[in-house]
């Protein structure tokens, strides 16, 4: 550890959040003339709650934009200030995402976001997370189920590939993604969480 380490971790969950923090949701709905995103559906910036305006090509480029952005801020936090901020990076995107200061800390849930951050930290992460959620959502229908299934598994994956850092990062992310979503935890719980096709 040297003495630039901190401040090299500061500026990684910096970067990180700022650009996690940009609600891209909300921008493009907005410039398509469709208004606030947060007045529809559950009230959500991601992708789903895009999707609820009818527009796929919005909700598709939402979910792009939000996983892209992790995966900038770790890529360019790596090449500026060294891998340790880059993994900070990785945790400050999740943080911009979830609770961005100008939205009054009230953004997304963090999924595209968590696979843009697995892309930038190892690109076989993506198919493990993949390979999972594709598993759950056949099995069970729950597209929310798939998701927090499959962020158990990177963490795990991680280690076992030898980034030990990046397992511990991917670690720490994955209270937040589920306190995200603990209304579909709830639903879940309750069987009234709305199945992949079917209306809720």
């Amino acid at each position: 550890m040297t003495l630039s380490f901190w401040p090299a971790i500061l500026g990684g969950l910096a970067l990180g959040y700022l650009l996690g923090a940009i609600p891209f949701g909300l921008i493009l709905t907005r410039m398509a003339g469709l208004g606030d995103v947060r007045a529809i559906g559950s009230g959500n910036i991601g992708a789903t709650n895009v999707l609820r305006t009818g527009h796929k090509g919005l909700a598709a480029s939402t979910l792009l934009l939000d996983a892209l952005k992790a995966t900038a801020a770790i890529v360019l936090a790596d090449r500026l200030l060294g891998p340790e901020a880059g993994l900070a990076a990785a945790l400050g995107a999740i943080l911009g995402h979830c609770f961005p200061v100008w939205l009054g800390f009230r953004g997304g849930k963090g999924v595209a976001t968590f696979i843009g951050c697995l892309l930038g930290l190892d690109s076989r992460l993506v198919l493990i997370f993949a390979t999972i959620w594709l598993a759950v959502a056949a099995v069970t229908r729950y597209s929310s189920l798939a998701g927090l299934l499959a962020s158990l598994g990177p963490p795990a994956a991680a280690w076992w590939l030898g980034h030990g850092q990046a397992a511990v990062v991917l670690g720490l992310i994955l209270p937040v993604l589920w306190a995200k979503h603990h209304a579909n935890i709830e639903r879940l719980l309750a069987g009234t969480e709305s199945r992949i096709g079917r209306k809720a």
